[in-house]
């Protein structure tokens, strides 16, 4: 996008996001969030996508948006559910950040530094349309369970 230092059309940028949100918390669309501890300390972040032997978390929700607050900052980071899934399967056929977690260890995850998946979430985008969508790839030809 061309930068400008016109209010209107400044205005309008801002409008445009205002709109976003509130079409995000509207019109059907389920949100899911997590809420983090640790993140302040460990610059880390565990998504669950198995529990006990079953597909849990990430790898189950019909949530639209996933939300993961940072509870000690008092942020949060928002993200399309779709996207997330996607880089999050990049990982695991990757063999990259997998660790047991959650109750008693009984739980699969990801635990990735947060700057890591900011960087990989603008990598995702920068490719995005150069690349086959996994959408478009068969569930049982992905090789896990996000």
């Amino acid at each position: 996008m061309k930068h400008s230092s016109s209010f209107t059309h400044d205005l309008n940028f801002g409008e445009k996001a205002e709109d976003w949100l509130n079409d995000m918390f509207s019109n059907g669309k389920l949100i899911e969030v997590k809420n983090d501890r640790l993140v302040h300390k460990t610059g880390n972040i565990f998504i669950e996508y198995e529990s006990r032997g079953k597909p849990s978390g990430l790898s189950i929700t019909t949530a639209n948006y996933w939300i993961y607050r940072m509870n000690e900052l008092d942020i949060a980071f928002i993200i399309p559910t779709d996207k997330l899934k996607n880089i999050c399967r990049e990982y695991i056929k990757e063999k990259k950040y997998i660790r047991n977690g959650g109750d008693k260890n009984t739980s699969l995850g990801l635990l990735i530094p947060f700057t890591t998946l900011l960087n990989d979430i603008a990598a995702y985008e920068r490719t995005r349309e150069r690349t086959t969508s996994e959408n478009d790839i068969p569930r049982h030809k992905r090789g896990n369970n996000i």
